[in-house]
């Protein structure tokens, strides 16, 4: 594996990992916006944007971007989360430049206002199909509540209310401000060439006009409030629990993934043999998440509605003897194998890298191989998870119950 890196005179960052054994090749274009970049007027306008890109722009209509990556085989796709908006493919060597120079141009989408009036729909069914999903539904509002007057507490999605009244204008002016091409990681992993990927980036988007831009990186502890929300047609108990973490400019992150796994992992996990063991919790879970200057983690319960303070009093005790006690060795070593099979199964293959490389350009612009992250986690000890357990107050947290209107 070989990593370039070039940033035109506009400020576009290209980042690329040639390795020439691959059998094909994983472009992606990473914008440094989400939800934590709106505000109140604009709620969802990023992942609302996500969608209007593939609308086409004033080259190619959406019919016709659709056959483009169509004839070249690619698995495309793209996502919005608080802190990046991702457009990503994987395709086969020869087809590379083509992909390339189709994501390129739907970087400057159109906008029609005609495309936003329709996708608006599309966009509050979308919201109204995760509120009828009561397992992330909880989970919005408990990062809502944790992270309240931050703007990492902003929903993804937005509500109905913010996108029924945004306006095509206000997604112009925000395009205009957030794509930026200094505002823009692109990423090529797999077997290219990376000359002649560098160059076409350089004759495709050089010309784009930098706007200055920038994010707020405030780091926050939450709120560490309780809320308990009814919902009609609910049969199981929701809960999600929230404390604060590390950022993942912290090398401490390393520490605290392994912590959640230890925790919270689906199998064989404290949360698992205290709580779904037991029978008193279907679901118990916990995920780390490391962001720009801040983190959290969430931990997710389901449960009858009998069972629900029982499930929140064992899970704190679970977390209460971490924290007093700590860890032991062979918890630490299965979080390893975990963490370490996860990994490598992912970045043997181009995509995986694509995620990882470009990440780690766009958080910490810097390039990690996959040998130095393996060395990383296997670094960690007992005492660095023990620490990172009592970084902060994992048993005093944010918590939002979704429980059944009685």
């Amino acid at each position: 594996m070989q990593f370039k890196s070039k940033v035109l005179d506009n400020g576009l960052k290209i980042v690329g990992e040639t390795t020439s054994s691959s059998l094909s090749a994983a472009v992606g274009f990473f914008v440094k916006t989400g939800s934590r970049d709106e505000s109140a007027e604009n709620s969802g306008v990023s992942h609302f944007l996500e969608h209007m890109v593939f609308k086409g722009t004033e080259n190619m209509s959406a019919l016709e971007v659709n056959a483009a990556f169509d004839r070249t085989g690619a698995q495309f796709n793209a996502f919005t989360s608080e802190e990046n908006t991702v457009f990503f493919a994987g395709v086969l060597p020869e087809f590379l430049e083509d992909v390339t120079a189709i994501w390129a141009d739907l970087m400057r989408p159109s906008l029609r206002t005609d495309d936003f009036d329709m996708e608006k729909n599309v966009i509050l069914e979308e919201i109204a199909m995760y509120e009828d999903m009561p397992q992330f539904d909880v989970v919005d509002k408990a990062k809502e509540l944790h992270f309240s007057g931050h703007p990492c507490g902003n929903s993804i999605l937005g509500t109905s209310e913010s996108i029924k009244n945004l306006k095509a204008e206000q997604m112009l002016e925000y395009f205009r401000r957030r794509y930026s091409p200094s505002n823009i990681t692109v990423c090529c992993c797999g077997n290219f060439n990376w000359d002649k990927f560098a160059a076409q980036i350089e004759k495709l988007c050089g010309h784009w006009e930098k706007v200055d831009t920038k994010r707020e990186t405030t780091f926050t502890e939450g709120t560490a409030q309780t809320k308990t929300y009814t919902k009609k047609n609910l049969s199981r108990e929701h809960i999600c629990m929230v404390s604060p973490g590390v950022s993942a400019q912290d090398e401490r992150h390393y520490a605290m993934n392994l912590l959640s796994l230890i925790i919270g992992d689906e199998k064989g996990s404290r949360f698992y043999w205290q709580l779904v063991d037991t029978a008193i919790a279907e679901i118990a879970s916990m995920h780390f998440e490391d962001m720009d200057g801040v983190g959290a983690v969430y931990s997710y319960f389901q449960c009858s509605p009998e069972n629900s303070e029982k499930t929140i009093q064992t899970a704190k005790k679970v977390l209460e003897d971490v924290r007093d006690q700590g860890i032991t060795e062979e918890e630490l070593d299965k979080a390893k194998h975990k963490a370490l099979s996860a990994l490598t199964l992912k970045n043997e293959l181009p995509m995986g890298r694509l995620i990882s490389v470009a990440f780690d350009s766009v958080y910490l612009d810097k390039y990690i191989p996959t040998k130095e992250q393996i060395e990383k986690i296997r670094a960690v000890s007992v005492e660095d998870v023990n620490s990172a357990a009592r970084l902060f107050d994992m048993v005093n947290c944010s918590q939002a119950v979704l429980t059944p209107e009685k």
